[in-house]
């Protein structure tokens, strides 16, 4: 008994106890046009309800970042000094910046919309007893709907009557086979997949026609729960992201302290005008903040996606996402298409008189046929060609190679058995006529074709559910042996295989007519054949690879657990793979249930709703997420995820606006070299910020050093915007173009919590900054001192110093292995980078009207001696310190330092 308080599914009741519940009088009349137009009025239009931000709120978004706002102040305080310059150049930083991050949001999951166009445009529908068709805008609950192949369902509906009804629902479920329809009551917990008395709104009636009355409509559909669902996902930063924006405000909270302090110190010691001094804080501001740090990241990551889209077939929506595929540690995917093929193929074959197995995958005619190991001629074997000739001819699917692509048009179990027939003969039979075809029927479980053979004689042919055949080969030969039947069909069904049995029957010629009594009268068994759709031969290396490389897989998939259990086997997605259903899941305790969903590696029978709390718990459980679905049903999760990933040739227009990233390919093996190069880009990242801010510091410290000291300024505002900027967009850059290094998919993902710098980063960025600056300084105040240079030639060398430090520093910083090394040359780009910076360094020294920009000066052999010298003692400090290290772990017993 229910229990009278508990909220029963439209599934679990009675056609009666819906009616009742809708408010529905009569089934024949439907409700009146009042009424319906009153319930209109108050649950509103069947319609998805969505929200567009817009477009200038996404700009002014862009500028809510306290780097900006220091960058900003800094423009306002170089404005009213009258240094229109520095305000220019500060301005286009803070400009760009803006367009990068406006442009990525901007061009964000627009995936609700789509949801919205799925919907049908009308239905047929019966209201004061006449049947008219309305908007499908305008349907309300209690409606009655008639359906017929070729309509999309406009609702969610509680069918009453069905005659061979099969829907697709590929877009909830993800699953490809057509589902027949049934009107009786089912279980109250019937997972999605499985409630056959319900269809479902933006589902496809693939044949046959019925009846359902309207249960739930616009944001009540299951379609409206995903759109919900997607709406209110809330997308989380990258964690790149999170730990670029801790850097940026640690630093900038840190600079404007110490130029607080600075500032004092200056005023206290009265060396300097108030002009004077409030200019020199913001140069060092400007010198020290980070602000080419979000261009050289956007840069890197853009860079990035170009390649993904040239070399892995991959199209990635949002810059940041590049850099996330190199942290994901789960990968949670669908299974059909994605895994697998998606095309149905027969794989094994047993008749009365031997066991066939039958290689080749998919619906290309390409395989052969084997008896105990030895490739046969079909032509050859009697029963083997009489099974093939009746799953031929029971069929009404076409099989076409559109474009070099072998494609069906019908059922995929349909689409094996043409496939399995080309294998073994090339060509049509001619011989047959077509009588009458009695379609699948959901009840029966069968179907069967009657033909005229060129001899006259007539004869039908029957494939269908061994269940429902084995009994009818039984009635016409009682040495039949069933159960051995029975039992072949159960231990591949273990397997993950679909099980068809196949049979025929000559009748009278004077028949011409299917019945199911004439079959079940009795039919002549011709064999057993074994089906499955093919795991993807390359995706097993794949997953192999990236269990290598510490990333694991999850398969979340509508099929039935013992066959999702067989692909995660065959597929290597765990030693021994543990499977879940989402009604298991949902009968847990919270707790459990979130503990479940971390440790189990498939998950079967799920719905949209399951996958959506499947990645948040495991993303609360500390994992960096990626997900892969092509279907509506997968939109929600995708959006969660940390990297949503559709497939471009199979996906849904929502699956793919959903996602950050698209597989242009359907190759899941894509994700595999999609995550080496995420590893490379954030390597390529760190290194660059770790380059980044030890030269940034220098040129705040020479300003802080010179203030602390009461000296002259050394360099003036334009000189030190010349160095953050053009060296920003230039030598920073070889970065992008830095190769990945020996053992990248060797080592684990990096923990999610992990900071981007160690302490030995840290310390490396002090010394750096401090070395750097010093040796510029000490040769500054030397040439002035001792009267060998005028301020403006010290000041110009003071620049080349700090620009080739940063030169020498790259060599050091690019590579964890000596710089004397193979990997001295495996980035080419860099050096011709490098003699760009020079160029650009030779007319600012040179050049008049730099020079007068500037108030820079020419340089004699000895100015760039020195500067030379200070580059090379940089790296010789450096690559001491790295030799240090190599040793310590060497002897720690550790090839590679982190």
């Amino acid at each position: 008994m229910d229990d009278p308080g508990e909220q029963r599914p439209m599934t679990h009741l009675t056609i009666d106890e819906v009616q009742a519940k809708v408010g529905l009088s009569s089934k024949t009349s439907g409700l009146t046009q009042a009424e319906a137009s009153k319930r209109l009025a108050t649950d509103g239009p069947n319609a998805i309800q969505t929200q567009r931000t817009p477009k200038w709120v996404l700009f002014v978004r862009q500028f809510n970042n306290l780097i900006i706002y220091i960058l900003i102040m800094a423009a306002v305080l170089t404005t009213l000094m009258g240094h229109l310059t520095d305000t220019v150049i500060i301005a286009l930083v803070i400009v760009i910046n803006a367009l990068i991050g406006y442009y990525q949001e901007a061009s964000a999951s627009d995936s609700l919309e789509k949801i919205r166009g799925m919907l049908a445009h009308n239905a047929t529908v019966y209201r004061d007893g006449q049947r008219i068709d309305v908007p499908a805008a305008e349907l309300v609950v209690g409606d009655v709907v008639f359906l017929e192949a070729g309509d999309n369902v406009p609702a969610d509906l509680r069918l009453f009557d069905v005659d061979n009804l099969m829907v697709q629902e590929s877009v909830l479920t993800g699953e490809t086979n057509s589902i027949a329809k049934t009107v009786h009551a089912l279980p109250a917990n019937t997972p999605l997949a499985e409630q056959t008395n319900m269809v479902f709104s933006a589902t496809a009636v693939a044949s046959g026609s019925g009846m359902g009355i309207v249960v739930a409509t616009g944001q009540d559909s299951e379609l409206g729960k995903i759109s919900q669902a997607v709406a209110t996902t809330k997308t989380r930063r990258s964690p790149m992201m999170q730990q670029l924006d801790g850097i940026g405000k640690g630093l900038s909270y840190g600079i404007l302290a110490f130029a607080v302090v600075l500032f004092i110190i200056g005023m206290i010691g009265g060396h300097y005008t108030l002009g004077t001094l409030a200019l020199g804080i913001v140069t060092m501001i400007v010198g020290s903040m980070p602000e080419g740090l979000p261009a050289t990241t956007s840069v890197i990551l853009a860079m990035g996606v170009q390649d993904m889209s040239k070399k892995e077939n991959a199209i990635v929506k949002a810059l940041p996402s590049v850099e996330v595929l190199g942290s994901v540690d789960v990968i949670a995917t669908d299974k059909t298409g994605t895994l697998t093929q998606n095309e149905m193929t027969v794989t094994e074959i047993i008749t009365p008189q031997a066991t066939y197995s039958v290689t080749g995958t998919g619906y290309a005619p390409k395989g052969d046929f084997r008896l105990d190991q030895a490739v046969i001629a079909p032509a050859d074997h009697a029963d083997l060609k009489a099974l093939l000739r009746a799953g031929y001819e029971a069929n009404d699917t076409t099989l076409a190679e559109i474009e070099g692509k072998y494609e069906i048009n019908g059922e995929p179990t349909d689409g094996a058995f043409m496939t399995a027939y080309y294998k073994a003969f090339s060509t049509d039979p001619t011989d047959a006529e077509e009588l009458d075809l009695l379609p699948f029927d959901s009840d029966y479980r069968y179907m069967a074709k009657l033909v005229r053979l060129a001899t006259g004689e007539h004869k039908l042919y029957i494939k269908g559910s061994p269940d429902k055949l084995l009994p009818m080969a039984q009635t016409a030969d009682g040495a039949f042996d069933q159960a051995a039947c029975l039992q072949w069909t159960s231990a591949h069904s273990q397997k993950g295989q679909r099980v068809i049995a196949v049979g025929e029957k000559s009748v009278p010629q004077s028949v011409t007519k299917i019945t199911h009594e004439l079959l079940a009268s009795g039919i002549t068994f011709l064999g057993l054949a074994a089906l499955i759709d093919p795991p993807r031969p390359e995706v097993i290396a794949s997953i192999a690879e990236m269990r290598k490389a510490g990333v694991k897989v999850k398969m979340i998939t509508g099929d039935h657990p013992e066959t999702a259990a067989a692909i995660a086997a065959t597929l290597g997605l765990a030693d021994s793979p543990r499977v879940v259903t989402g009604a298991e899941l949902a009968a847990l305790p919270e707790d459990k249930r979130q503990k479940l969903m971390v440790s189990a590696d498939v998950f079967a029978r799920t719905t949209p709703a399951d996958k959506l709390a499947i990645i948040q718990a495991l993303q609360a459980a500390g994992n960096v997420t990626a997900m892969v679905g092509d279907g509506v049903n997968d939109a929600p999760a995708l959006k969660q995820a940390d990297i949503g990933v559709a497939m471009g040739e199979s996906g849904t227009d929502v699956a793919k606006d959903a996602a950050d990233m698209i597989l242009t390919d359907d190759k899941f093996t894509t994700m595999q070299r999609a995550i080496a190069e995420g590893r490379r880009i954030y390597a390529n990242i760190k290194k660059s910020i770790l380059f980044l801010l030890p030269t940034s510091f220098a040129e705040g410290l020479v300003i802080a050093f010179t203030v602390l000291t009461q000296d002259d300024m050394p360099l003036n505002a334009s000189q030190m915007l010349w160095i953050n900027m053009v060296s920003a967009i230039t030598i920073q850059l070889a970065f992008i173009f830095e190769p990945a290094e020996d053992g990248l998919m060797l080592r684990p993902p990096r923990p999610n919590d992990a900071p981007m710098m160690n302490k030995h980063d840290i310390f490396q960025l002090l010394y750096v900054s401090v070395l750097i600056s010093g040796i510029g300084l000490l040769a500054h105040d030397w040439l002035l001192r001792g009267g060998l240079a005028n301020a403006a030639t010290a000041s110009t060398m003071m620049v080349n110093i700090i620009i080739l430090g940063k030169i020498f520093y790259l060599f050091n910083i690019r590579t964890k292995s000596l710089v004397i090394s193979k990997q001295f040359f495996s980035n080419p780009r860099a050096f011709a980078i490098i003699g760009l910076m020079m160029l650009l360094q030779f007319a600012l020294t040179y050049v008049p009207f730099m020079q007068d920009i500037f108030k820079t000066a020419a340089m004699s052999w000895r100015e760039w001696g020195i500067a030379i010298a200070a580059g090379f003692i940089t790296l010789f400090v450096t690559e001491c310190d790295k030799l240090i290290r190599i040793a310590l772990h060497r002897r720690a017993g550790r090839v590679r330092f982190q």
